[in-house]
């Protein structure tokens, strides 16, 4: 498998020898367009407008020529058609020869290299700037080379750099992945791989408190299921001896509440997946609350409305408010429906002893056991944590407050229809 930081410098290093190619390429075609040859094409130009005719007196000709003469073009000669020297300044430079062109730079030892220029009326100007010869094109392309090697070793570091953080966050992965549910990704810098390690943190931290939370509820789940089955044991064991009407009774009630409580595990994991979507209907929330009160024996207190939602979840929301209050409450149970604030807001009060204030949010945790409650007392199960699963899934919430009149007020908020 080729390494991602391979990939991406050899990505750079080939783009940088297309460059230098293309440099070489387009120097090498540029031909007589070149800027050198446009500059002494001008310069050409210039000396032939202030040549005297070819047919002028060499003296003439001599003076123009040294009129012409510059620091940058010390050295100039002029030859005839036939390469006959008519004047020059600084030392002579000797003729071109039979195969020169007309516009070239003449390569030769001695300092002899000249621009060789060959006039319309068939003369021939050579000039010599200070120096030897102009610079050819190859420190241009020495200077490509240069960049392209400081760009190579530059551009190593940094994509071993970049690619080193995208293979802390595979291993992280594959950790995440075999079981290590503790992994973290170290999130550096600003750009899009710091946020991908951010959301691989966020996920992992939810990934490990929903085990933790599944932990929790089967451990829970396991202990109170143990304690009806032992009754329903002892009640067996009780029956086949002598048979009481009792234990019978009691046997009934405890594979209910065995049945309910398989019922609302399976609800409770059925809601912890986004992806099952609600059945919604418009619901008359009045007439739901009135008939799940008149089963509980609970007082109520509605006016008419209506809401978007899951009849089944709605009732199982309001039954579990109910009986929650009337188990771990008074022998007074008070619910009431009422629109606040663009909300309808579901309030069931009972007059027990209350909820302290340190527990009121704890309570809505699967299988919460207040501390030093007896085993008998039992825990608050799965209703409350169902009650807040219910009323999120509906875009709702649930809290616990005080009564005005002592005991424990569960507030439920809905959005109307």
């Amino acid at each position: 498998m080729r390494k991602l930081y391979f990939q991406i410098y050899m990505g750079v290093v080939a783009s940088l020898v297309l460059l230098v190619v293309l440099v070489a390429t387009f120097w090498h075609y540029q031909g007589k367009n070149s800027p050198q040859n446009q500059i002494f094409e001008t310069v050409r130009d210039v000396i032939v407008m202030a040549l005297p005719p070819a047919d002028a007196p060499r003296a003439q000709q001599q003076e123009v020529l040294e009129r012409l003469a510059r620091p940058a073009l010390p050295r100039l000669s002029l030859y005839s058609a036939d390469r006959e020297l008519l004047a020059h300044t600084g030392r002579r430079l000797r003729p071109p020869g039979p195969n020169a062109q007309e516009n070239e730079w003449l390569h030769r030892s001695d300092h002899q290299s000249a621009w060789v220029m060959q006039l319309p009326d068939g003369r021939w100007l050579l000039a010599q700037p200070p120096h030897d010869r102009p610079r050819p094109p190859l420190p241009i392309f020495l200077t490509l080379l240069l960049i392209g090697l400081v760009v190579a070793v530059v551009a190593y570091p940094m994509t071993r750099r970049l690619t080193k953080r995208l293979e802390g966050l595979k291993q992280a992965v594959e950790a995440l992945g075999e079981g290590d549910f503790k992994t973290r990704v170290e999130a550096k810098g600003c750009d899009e791989v710091a946020s991908l390690a951010t959301s691989f943190n966020q996920a992992a931290e939810r990934i490990e408190s929903l085990l933790l939370a599944h932990k929790q509820l089967l451990a829970n789940a396991s202990h109170e299921l143990r304690s009806p089955l032992t009754r329903i044991r002892l009640a067996l064991e009780m029956q086949a001896e002598r048979p009481i009407p009792e234990l019978q009774a009691e046997m009934k009630q405890n594979i209910s509440e065995l049945d309910q409580l398989i019922e609302e595990i399976l609800l409770a994991s059925r809601l912890d997946s986004s992806r099952e979507p609600l059945h919604t209907d418009d619901i008359d929330l009045a007439a739901l609350l009135a008939e799940e009160c008149a089963r509980s024996d609970a007082q109520c207190e509605a006016v008419p409305m209506n809401i978007r939602g899951d009849d089944r979840l709605l009732r199982r929301l309001l039954r579990n408010l109910l009986e929650n209050a009337r188990r771990h409450g008074g022998d007074e149970v008070q619910a009431s429906l009422r629109k606040e604030a663009g909300q309808v807001v579901i309030q069931v009060c009972d007059n027990g002893k209350g909820i302290p204030e340190e527990e009121r949010e704890r309570i809505f945790e699967p299988f919460y056991r207040p501390a030093g409650s007896r085993e008998k007392e039992g825990s608050y199960g799965l209703g409350l944590a169902l009650v807040r699963q219910i009323a999120q899934r509906h875009g709702g919430n649930v809290r616990c407050v005080s009564g005005q009149t002592g005991g424990a007020c569960f507030e439920v908020s809905l959005p109307l229809a």
